[in-house]
């Protein structure tokens, strides 16, 4: 296939990938981009294309891939690495140290419903939100796995019926 033949097959397919990038991205600019890139890499490796496959799903493929490896270098930029001897950057809140009234009381209203558990049902589920493993769990309260799912279960049904209006 001559470069002219290959420029006008992918051009063709714009509107497809487009669209795709779209469904990636959720935003407009960035599924430009997304677009933009993946061209430019189909162009540069024209020649790895195999002639008489499906130019469509190896324009797609290159589209997730590079979407992909923008999403992890992304994360990666955004994790970091903590060099000091105290931790400080780690055990340092980024968030704002003033908590606004809306927030207060949000916190106070879930606390209430918590609170309003039964004895047995609660237990086990402040012990699953503060980090505690269900064996773990399980071993602390004498009781089986099976019951401290049930439990953790039926707590968040509870919490989610009394706290509606938390829901988005």
């Amino acid at each position: 296939m001559t470069a002219v033949e290959f420029n006008y097959k992918i051009t063709a397919l714009e509107k497809y990938l487009e669209y795709f990038a779209l469904k990636l991205t959720a935003n407009q600019e960035d599924a430009k981009d997304l677009l933009q890139e993946t061209y430019l890499k189909a162009l540069t490796y024209r020649e790895k294309f195999v002639h008489k496959t499906n130019l469509k799903a190896w324009m797609f493929t290159i589209m997730k891939n590079i979407f992909i490896n923008n999403y992890r270098r992304k994360v990666k930029a955004n994790t970091i690495i903590d060099t000091t001897d105290s931790l400080y950057y780690l055990n340092n809140s980024k968030e704002s140290s003033n908590p606004t009234p809306d927030s207060i009381y949000h916190t106070n209203e879930i606390q209430e419903g918590i609170e309003r558990l039964d004895k047995d049902y609660r237990r086990a589920f402040e012990m699953f939100n503060e980090g505690y493993k269900y064996k773990e769990i399980a071993e602390k309260l004498d009781l089986s796995i099976g019951t401290v799912k049930s439990r953790i279960f039926f707590s968040r049904k509870k919490l989610m019926d009394s706290l509606k209006e938390f829901r988005n």
